[in-house]
């Protein structure tokens, strides 16, 4: 069979899509339609023809569409232009596509089957007639129908919200009883044709129906008491045995505040002084500059004692002890309404218990001050 392929149709097509997306997986019906050139099978006796065909079709996964479609042409005979000659079809297509993200057209395979209706009038008084088409009076017609089978490849890209396809497609019809076919030959032959070639090459668009499918929400997560920490200090709900915990308040594991004291290390004096001495002066600072990070914290000035002297008299000393630290933090910008005290605790509340005759009573460990926060 000789053929005249029109690739004008197919590369046309491309044209109309200047900037495309890639396609990608949409499970929505679709609405088709595609306009094109049906080049007939030269053995028909008839000219190439235009054709539509509309249809409808859906992507079943990522990779595959299948669509069914309606098809209409009306070639003419070459015998006698005059006479009506129409093809009309149902075809159900599968398309395999080759989907590359990113990419602006995307090829496909075309596989079909469906159903053909050829309706053909002829002149019974064509003397190259054999008798089984000899009719008396007005032209007569043909009426059949038969399967037909199709494989094509194609171009699809998406264009907004519609896509566009161009195709090239060969269509086989298993029509065996056309009366073109039989003048076509020369000599005329008794049998005429079995099946006919028909190429058919088409620009269509796809159009979706339907709102544009969203991504998945994934179910909220479950939350518990583990995961919720209502006071802020960092202790789960379901460990926090103390909840309402307030700011600046040191907590335990539990959730509970717990008594935190700033033990002054270093901060010692001299038996029976209560003068900082130039060791102390060090110490102090850097508990400056760690009050000042902690704006929030409020805290006791509390001095002590060793276990040497009257307890009225260590007393005393422990206030004047308390009094030195808290002069000290007040003169280097520690706010006085953060503290409480000064305080004096004299000889209540040693480190260690030490005999209280000399020398052994004069443990410089229990002559100390120390910081005991209070928002707890």
């Amino acid at each position: 069979m000789n053929k005249k392929l029109l690739c004008a149709a197919l590369l046309g097509g491309l044209s109309i899509l200047q900037v495309a997306q890639a396609q990608e997986f949409d499970d929505r019906w679709y609405l088709t339609g595609a306009v094109g050139m049906n080049m007939q099978d030269n053995d028909r006796g008839t000219r190439n023809a235009p054709f539509g065909a509309i249809g409808v079709g859906k992507m079943v996964n990522p990779n595959w569409s299948f669509d069914v479609e309606l098809n209409y042409q009306n070639p003419r005979s070459n015998a006698n232009q005059n006479l009506w000659w129409s093809q009309y079809g149902i075809s159900f297509d599968a398309r395999r596509h080759f989907v590359t993200p990113g990419r602006a057209w995307n090829p496909y395979m075309l596989m079909g089957l469906g159903f053909q209706r050829a309706e053909e009038e002829f002149d019974p008084s064509n003397p190259l007639l054999p008798a089984r088409f000899t009719r008396n009076g007005a032209p007569s017609q043909r009426k059949d129908g038969h399967l037909a089978g199709k494989l094509g490849v194609g171009l699809q890209g998406d264009v907004g919200r519609v896509a566009i396809r161009t195709e090239l497609a060969y269509r086989i019809d298993g029509d065996n009883g056309s009366v073109g076919a039989f003048l076509n030959d020369n000599p005329p032959r008794d049998d005429g044709a079995d099946w006919f070639g028909d190429v058919l090459a088409s620009v269509g668009v796809v159009i979706p129906l339907g709102p544009e499918p969203m991504a998945p929400v994934p179910p909220a997560p479950v939350v518990t008491c583990a995961d919720k920490d209502d006071d802020g200090d960092g202790v789960n709900n379901c460990d926090d045995k103390c909840p309402g915990s307030q700011a600046g308040q040191a907590i335990g594991p539990d959730g509970c505040p717990v008594p935190v004291t700033l033990d002054l290390k270093g901060v010692n004096f001299d038996f029976d002084k209560s003068t900082l001495r130039p060791d102390a002066i060090a110490i102090l600072d850097e508990a400056v500059q760690i009050l000042q990070r902690y704006p929030a914290m409020r805290f006791e000035v509390a001095g002590h004692t060793d276990l040497c002297g009257s307890d009225a008299y260590n007393q005393s000393l422990s206030e004047r002890r308390a009094r030195a630290v808290y002069d000290y933090l007040t003169g280097h910008g520690v706010d006085a309404s953060r503290m409480a005290g000064p305080n004096g605790y004299g000889e209540s509340r040693p480190l260690e218990q030490t005999p209280q005759t000399l020398p052994e009573c004069k443990n410089e460990r229990n002559r100390r001050t120390e910081l005991n926060v209070q928002n707890q």
